[in-house]
């Protein structure tokens, strides 16, 4: 053990190994300096927290010996720290203030505390009720799955149905070349099933893919998914309290089944965005979408345009330009882009064994992730009223991520103002989803690629013409251009009481749910990903997942235990909820005026991010309140 925990301490990040041994001795001697990791003002961290080499092995030391004890059976794992010292340790490991109220949603992460809905009354898990209580979960990707696992540790009968032939949702769907995650995938997976052996520091789509399959099959809910079914609708019958569903399979061939609760977990990104281009359907050759990928086209030598500069497209250009003769890309504006020295960077073995082998070492490491891309940044997304400069950024840290980010784009396009001039943007950094760097700018700056700074007004024949009026001649068209975004729900018909629709409801683009998840006469329909869910700050949406499937296991065993057949939101309830979502949007970056983006709606309201912390809406999500809910008590819950 030795000779691997040596080398593997010579890759470890030091912060975490300090809250490994922290936590394994109760030792609070470890707290005070020379130990205590630097505040760095980077966006991405330095792995040996600025404590002097002499105390970083100092702590590789200790930790050595701590782990040979446990191992010769000499020391036992002590019992998780109280309250005020976790605390003290997370705002030690990332050296900022962390306030309490996040040690009882890292405690439960890190598996120190229960994480899941149980029940309350031991005959409800086998009562005539629950044997009869069905779930429709629609959509095989992480959400889904996650609905799945959840339902079965209750377990509750659950039916799930994909229109796809395998699981996996948009990692299925999205083949497109060097797909991959810009969040780190350490934390891009669940805490109940965590992977210590990703490849790269960010994972590509077949790893993502094969995670969420592997997942799947772990907790054996892979074989009971109804795959090549659409669900064509769901439509709330009274009488029966359920949900009337109708199926197509693979042959075209309808069905009709009834769920007491339907969870939606088709997320928000799964309608590619591309009939607003005028003039389309006159190109004659390959035209298609980055998430409807055609692998049958030889890009070789021909002239390709990119339409949009998104994250499909920052993926996508370096594949493109290595093997087009000309790459045209049309940007209607210009993108934040972050630099990451791990967005290509393998994982070593040295750092999966700290990972598998060291007690709270792949924990503390996920926290880390956690705060620097998370709630740790959105302080800095948030308006300051008294900042002089706000056209530029929205505070003074804010600032600083635009002075680093510029730096780092001049750095990239030294001598090309060119570029410079196209790429910079005039907006608070994050104001858009900002785009981790896949060699975007050193590929701009090939002989075969030019950027258009302008968007696309229409096509015509093998002509691309720009909105400022010049035009360029192609071979092949690729629609970088995003998702219907705000058509939630859209592929399934959804009647409601009184017949109300989803769609009527939500119109073309202004979905609106308590808490993301719940909507106002669609009794017992809960959605996955709805909106206000995205993490637009940073984070993940599995985290999210979790969060939104712990909200609807607490509702569906209040339900069963009490016998209630049917909640449904308050209005007054789920009206006020949104009003605090957008007063609390009008302070935020997304809000800035004289920006565009995909988060907005036509009316200019924010309907996509999140605007909480994620303590925030972990707390909002933990325990549901059914006095928020009309209740009806059970009558033909059978």
């Amino acid at each position: 053990m030795s000779l691997n925990l040596e080398q593997a301490f010579q890759e470890a990040s030091i912060p975490t190994l300090l809250m490994c041994l922290v936590q394994l001795t109760g030792d609070e001697s470890w707290l005070r300096e020379p130990y205590l990791p630097k505040r760095d003002t980077n966006l991405f961290a330095d792995e040996s927290g600025g404590i002097a080499e002499s105390a970083q092995q100092q702590i590789r030391d200790s930790l050595a010996i701590v782990l040979g004890e446990i191992s010769d059976g000499k020391r036992e794992i002590l019992s998780p720290p109280n309250t005020e010292l976790f605390t003290r340790m997370m705002s030690l490991c990332v050296a900022e203030e962390v306030a309490p109220e996040y040690a009882p949603m890292m405690m439960e992460a890190m598996g120190l505390t229960q994480r899941d809905i149980g029940w309350t009354k031991l005959s409800a898990a086998s009562s005539e009720t629950l044997k009869k209580f069905t779930v429709l979960i629609i959509g095989a990707g992480f959400s889904g799955i996650c609905a799945a696992i959840k339902l079965d540790q209750l377990g509750i009968r659950w039916m799930m149905a994909d229109a796809n032939a395998e699981i996996g949702g948009t990692w299925l769907v999205n083949d497109y070349p060097e797909a991959g995650v810009d969040t780190p995938n350490h934390f891009y997976s669940f805490t109940f099933a965590p992977n210590h052996r990703w490849p790269k520091y960010f994972s590509k789509r077949i790893d993502v893919l094969n995670y969420c399959k592997s997942v799947a099959e772990k907790f054996k809910v892979a074989d009971r998914i109804s795959l090549n079914t659409e669900v064509v609708s769901t439509t709330w019958d009274e009488a029966s309290q359920k949900w009337k569903v109708v199926l197509r399979d693979r042959h075209g061939q309808l069905r009709e089944s009834h769920a007491n609760v339907v969870i939606s977990g088709v997320g928000q990104l799964n309608r590619p965005k591309k009939s607003f281009i005028k003039g389309l359907e006159s190109f004659s050759g390959p035209c298609f979408h980055s998430a409807q990928w055609r692998h049958d086209v030889d890009l070789s030598g021909k002239r390709v345009a990119i339409i949009g500069t998104g994250a499909s497209a920052m993926q996508i250009l370096r594949t493109v330009a290595s093997k087009a003769s000309d790459v045209t890309i049309f940007q209607r504006s210009p993108q934040w882009v972050r630099p990451s020295n791990d967005y290509h960077r393998d994982v070593k073995p040295q750092t999966m064994w700290l990972f598998e082998n060291v007690p709270f070492y792949f924990d503390w490491y996920r926290f880390g992730l956690f705060w620097r891309f998370g709630d740790g940044l959105l302080p800095t997304l948030r308006r300051d009223e008294t900042w002089p400069h706000q056209q530029r950024s929205m505070n003074s840290r804010n600032d600083k991520h635009r002075v680093q980010l510029t730096e780092y784009l001049l750095t990239q396009l030294e001598g090309r103002t060119d570029l410079v001039n196209k790429t910079l943007p005039d907006y608070p950094p994050y104001g858009k989803r900002i785009l981790v760097d896949n060699d975007w700018y050193k590929t701009l700056t090939r002989d075969n690629v030019e950027l258009v700074a302008s968007g696309v007004d229409h096509v015509d024949g093998n002509q691309i013409v720009a909105l400022d009026g010049s035009s360029r001649e192609t071979d092949v068209i690729i629609l970088a251009t995003g998702f219907e975004a705000g058509k939630m729900l859209a592929s399934v018909a959804v009647t409601g009481r009184n017949g109300t629709t989803l769609r009527d409801t939500w119109g073309d683009d202004n979905p609106r749910a308590y808490k993301g998840m719940t909507m106002p006469n669609f009794p017992n329909l809960f959605c996955l990903y709805g909106p206000n869910t995205n993490v637009a700050h940073g984070g993940s949406v599995i985290f999210q997942a979790e969060c939104q499937m712990r909200y609807i296991t607490s509702c569906i065993t209040q339900m069963i235990e009490s016998q209630i057949s049917a909640v449904d939101v308050r209005p007054e309830v789920h009206d006020a909820y949104n009003k605090a979502v957008d007063d609390e949007h009008d302070q935020l970056v997304w809000s800035h005026p004289g920006m565009d983006s995909w988060y907005k709606n036509s009316q200019g309201r924010i309907f996509s991010p999140m605007p909480w912390r994620f303590v925030d809406y972990w707390s909002m999500t933990h325990d549901a309140d059914l006095s928020d809910y009309l209740v009806t008590a059970k009558r033909a819950i059978i």
